[in-house]
């Protein structure tokens, strides 16, 4: 999914203390929300919202994220000072990370195309957009692991 403003121009945020600061030489290649339970958790809300750049793109210029391992293809990444979450980063695309886009200096670059994870979306947050909804068990690769925390099953995570 490709964003109407992708191409070269540059684009940063970080954290709310300003610890960690990232840009890219890029805009966004596209942006979406999530509603399965793992990004529910990962942000503290009923949904995440990021942007992807190409990792090659993309920099820390400002401190470093710490990591968590939240599942077998998943790491998240937030401020150790101030606990902003700030990435996820795909075992299965490492070519590609992922910001949340209040992250972004300006959100307004990037615009989401598309709901992901939408059998996990509360009943009370009814969005009025016409965008493409899929359910996270279309995605072959997260299939196992969304059955799993639908189960309330552990996932094996470490922490690094």
């Amino acid at each position: 999914m490709k964003n109407a403003g992708a191409g070269r121009k540059k684009v940063s945020g970080g954290c709310l203390c300003g610890a960690v600061r990232y840009e890219a030489t890029v805009a966004p290649a596209g942006a979406a929300y999530c509603h399965c339970r793992m990004c529910q958790r990962s942000v503290g809300n009923v949904f995440g919202a990021f942007a992807g750049f190409p990792v090659a793109s993309f920099k820390f210029t400002r401190g470093r994220p710490k990591r968590y391992r939240s599942s077998p293809i998943a790491w998240r990444g937030f401020c150790a000072r101030c606990g902003s979450p700030l990435t996820c980063e795909s075992t299965e695309h490492a070519e590609n990370i992922l910001v949340t886009i209040g992250s972004l200096d300006d959100p307004g670059q990037a615009a989401p195309q598309a709901h992901w994870g939408i059998e996990s979306q509360v009943k009370w947050y009814k969005p009025a957009d016409k965008l493409p909804r899929h359910k996270t068990v279309e995605d072959a690769r997260v299939r196992p692991v969304a059955a799993k925390v639908r189960a309330g099953k552990p996932l094996a995570a470490r922490n690094r």
